[in-house]
This record gives structure tokens, sequence and C-alpha cells, in this order.
């Protein structure tokens, strides 16, 4: 059943978080530590994930459609999401966090086997370029410089620029989109495979090591805004804007993809540019866990 599939997900992750909060709690893992998985997950983990993600998909305007109402809803969210952070936040770190969690959704380690499992296997290629070129475009064009702009170890314009042009998810991105009428020997897609299959685990393992119970506590009340943005403002907006334009299986996915939890990449982004890590940590744990809930509610509701 998907419910059974979204909540085995789930569940999943949550207990990945556990083992790395317990590896903390014995002394075998630091905070420090998650620096180096986050290094892996950068430079070889998501660069084959993109790849393997968009090799071989087949354009059509249904995918750009669905692209649309990815960057609608992203900048909607992330205008509330500025304004409140100047409310809630003091902080600097904090509000750039803040932003990062409600803009972007899990749209890849979650949403596509979330799409698979709802809607069907026929659907997964729409929720592929929702994520590529939606939520990764939007992260590298826009998340890269905010998290500059409000994090403690900032970048001049011109280093920012240079490593928007060389992250290796762009790299990858274009490589992946230059290579589409190349067939991928098996040896390759299989290696590729297997480095991509590391994301989610490592991520969620890095959640679980810099995550503080004390912290989240702390901030309780703007995770709970984060998780009110993400799982129910968001998908409302896909579905109000997308409903003009989009029918079927688009709009379905579009509205799926935007109720999905916090994205997990934004643990990375913020550690690499100073964030509020506690904070990211929070709202990606709490809002994961709710997705289980909200997601098939947002979907029957409105289907």
């Amino acid at each position: 059943m998907p419910g059974d599939a979204l909540a085995s997900t789930i569940l999943t992750f949550a207990a990945l978080v556990g083992v790395g909060a317990i590896l903390r709690a014995m002394g075998l893992l630091r905070s420090e530590d998650a620096k180096p998985l986050n290094a892996i997950i950068i430079y070889a983990g998501l660069p084959a994930f993109v790849f393997r993600a968009v090799h071989g998909v087949r354009l059509g305007p249904d995918l750009w459609r669905v692209v649309a109402i990815s960057w609608i809803v992203f900048g909607v969210v992330l205008a509330i999401a500025w304004a409140l952070s100047h409310v809630r936040a003091s902080d600097p770190s904090r509000r750039g966090a803040f932003m990062l969690v409600c803009a972007f959704g899990n749209t890849g380690y979650i949403g596509y086997p979330v799409t698979a499992a709802l809607l069907g296997a026929s659907a997964v290629p729409l929720a592929v370029f929702s994520d590529v070129f939606g939520t990764v475009f939007a992260l590298v064009l826009v998340g890269f410089p905010l998290a500059a702009r409000f994090g403690k170890g900032r970048s001049s314009r011109l280093n920012l620029v240079r490593e928007l042009l060389t992250f290796p998810a762009v790299i990858a991105l274009l490589a992946a989109l230059v290579l589409r009428p190349v067939v991928i020997p098996t040896a390759v897609s299989s290696g590729l495979d297997l480095l991509a299959s590391m994301v989610a685990p490592l991520i969620m393992l890095s959640v679980g090591v810099m995550l503080r119970p004390r912290a989240m506590v702390r901030g309780a009340a703007d995770v709970a805004l984060v998780a009110l943005m993400r799982l129910a403002i968001a998908p409302v907006i896909a579905l109000v804007v997308g409903g003009m334009f989009l029918e079927g299986d688009v709009l379905r996915v579009g509205a799926l993809q935007a109720g999905m939890p916090a994205m997990m990449l934004t643990l990375v982004v913020g550690e690499r540019f100073g964030l509020d890590t506690d904070f990211i940590a929070s709202a990606i744990f709490v809002t994961t866990l709710l997705a289980a809930v909200t997601i098939p509610l947002v979907q029957a509701v409105a289907f």
C-alpha cells in the first residue's frame, strides 16, 4: 500500500537519525565529524544522484510545467519565510537557516520513492524534473547566495560565482544533459547507483550527529512554523496556482513535491556557510516525521 511505503521510508530515515545520535552519545562521533560526511555527500554521492536522475529522461511539455509550479511555490514560500525570519529571529545565521528549511523541500530522497508509491512509476520523471530543475537549480542559484548572505562564513561575490559554477551537482547536471544520447556502460551505471544510494543515509546520519534535543526545544516555535510552511502552506499554494494551468498527474506531482519535508541538503549548505545547523537539523527531523501524516492527508483531501 502507498501509505505503508511512505511510513516505511519515513521510519527508515528516522532510524538513521537515531543511529547518528546514538553514535554521538557514545562518544564515537562528534558534531565536527559531520563535515567529512557532508564532503562525501557533496563530492561523490550528490553528483552521482543528479546524473542518474537526469540522464535518459525524455523531455516534454509536462516536465517543464511541473518545473514552473516548483519555482512559483519556491518563490512565494521564500518571500513569506523572508518576512517571518525578520520578525522571529535577530541572529542572521538563524534567519538564513529558517529561510532555507522553509523554502527547500526534500523533493529527491523522499520525493522520488513517495511519488512512485502514491502515483506509480510513470509519474517519477515528473518528480525528477521538479526536483532537479526546480529544487536543485533553486538551491544552487538562490540558496547558495542566500546562505552566503546570512552565514557567518560569508564569501565574496567572485568566490560565490566560482563556487556556483564548480559545484559538483551542477557539473553532473550539465554532463547528464550533454550525454543524454550516450548509453552508459552497465559497470559505470552500477557504480553511479551505488554512490547515489549513499546520499540519503549519510545525510540522516549527519542530522543525527548534529541534532541537539535542547536546541530543538528552544527552537520549537520556529520549527513549528517551518512545518506549517513546508507541509501545509506550500502544497496549498501548488494546488491553487497549479490548478490554473495544470491537471492530472502533473498537478498531483506538483502538489506532492511542494509538500515534502525540509530538504536534507540544507544541512550541508548550512554547515558550509556557517548557518544555524542545530536549527536546520531539528527542522529536518521534525518535518520528516510529520510528513508521514501530512503527505497522504493532502493527497486524500485534494484528490
